[in-house]
């Protein structure tokens, strides 16, 4: 059977439409709206409604209703108390409700649609700023982001777009809120399971990761599935998704090494870009001892200590990084092919000299033969002369 279309039915499909809730939860505000009205009136006629219970049937067609009231203490006595009409202040009490009744039930609907969302990815708009906290506009509802989830350096402006973590629901004075997060470790998870078709898949995991939040993250990926290259997966063709993840971060790198059931190997691969480390590890301190060559030590540091810090949260163990003693006699050897390549080059420069005497001596042979042979010429030509 078609229920009438009577006004008061329309008007309550139209608030459950718009309000997103069941009908059923408007007609229950609306009975407790009564129910107020009406211990106001009474109240005023000198009605101890303290004393007793009260019960509204209300028809959901035409939007009648009738109140019942019976002592607490005898509820058998249930008799039908309703009223001709309600003055004025117990009407504008019985709005009040209404409204604020409306708000609390939509209100907690929509906690209970965001409540199977926490940890997942959510859209929103940067709508002000509650001193370091920002609030974000999420479309039915706001939800904060508070100082500490934030990223220490990124600029954000209002109306700006962006993607958050929805970590939390969390009760607070004002009551329930919706938290956000952009600086938590787990942001970094969600953007590459979005943007990485094998870590949703689940044949590509993230084992271990490690971030501090705007500068770098370093994460260490294992791949479930064989044939299946879990860093390559995470880089892309060319680079193109973890270009899509830093792009999100506001150019926040990102180093993805791949996890390996070997600490010592792990370790080495943590504290890339930096090569030919050498790793010894103390079971009972777990402190791992880290030699690296001298033009790697700076790069196994890295800037203000940040690489082998975060090498340190991935593998869970303190890292100590000391330079790697020079190999002894290299220094010597580098020395002995030195003056082996001056020596080779010396008796070409003295044959080069020697060369250079024989010319000079040819020359000046062939000198002084012409003076003596001009000296000789004129003698015989003056003895000719005198004879």
């Amino acid at each position: 059977m078609q229920t009438p279309r009577t006004e008061f039915a329309q008007a309550l499909r139209a608030i459950a439409s718009e309000r997103g809730l069941e009908a059923d939860v408007i007609l229950d505000t609306i009975k407790q709206a009564i129910i107020a009205a009406y211990k106001r009136d009474a109240r005023e006629a000198g009605v101890e409604v303290e004393e007793m219970d009260f019960d509204v049937e209300l028809n959901p067609t035409n939007g009648e209703a009738k109140v019942f009231a019976w002592p607490l203490e005898k509820p058998k006595e249930r008799k039908d108390v309703t009223p001709p009409g309600f003055g004025r202040i117990a009407a504008q009490t019985a709005k009040q409700v209404i409204h604020q009744k409306i708000r609390e039930a939509e209100k907690g609907a929509i906690m209970d649609e965001y409540s199977g969302r926490i940890g997942a990815l959510i859209s929103g708009m940067i709508l002000r700023f509650d001193g370091p906290d920002v609030r974000v506009d999420l479309g039915r509802t706001e939800g904060i982001m508070p100082k500490e989830e934030r990223v220490p350096n990124e600029r954000l402006n209002p109306n700006q777009r962006l993607t958050f973590l929805f970590k939390d629901i969390r009760e607070t004075l004002k009551g329930k809120q919706l938290i956000l997060s952009r600086g938590d470790t787990e942001f970094v998870k969600k953007l590459f399971e979005r943007e990485v078709p094998e870590m949703s898949s689940g044949s590509v995991e993230v084992k271990a990761i490690s971030r501090e939040a705007g500068v770098r993250t370093k994460m260490a990926v294992s791949s479930n599935q064989s044939g299946v290259d879990p860093v390559g997966s995470c880089v892309g063709q060319k680079g193109v998704r973890v270009q899509a993840v830093t792009n999100e971060l506001g150019g926040e790198r990102v180093d993805i090494i791949q996890y390996t059931d070997d600490l010592a190997s792990l370790i080495k691969a943590a504290l890339s870009p930096a090569e030919n480390l050498s790793v010894k590890l103390d079971e009972k301190t777990k402190i791992a001892i880290v030699k690296a060559p001298e033009d790697q030590l700076s790069l196994a540091i890295g800037k203000d200590g940040q690489n082998a810090r975060l090498a340190a949260k991935l593998t869970g163990w303190k890292i100590e990084i000391k330079e790697a003693p020079t190999p002894k006699g290299k220094s010597t050897d580098a020395k002995t092919t030195v003056d082996k390549e001056e020596k080779e080059i010396e008796p070409a420069s003295e044959l080069e000299k020697v060369e250079k005497k024989e010319i000079v001596s040819d020359d000046s042979s062939k000198a002084i033969q012409t003076v003596v042979d001009d000296t000789n010429k004129k003698s015989e030509d003056k003895k000719d002369l005198a004879e």
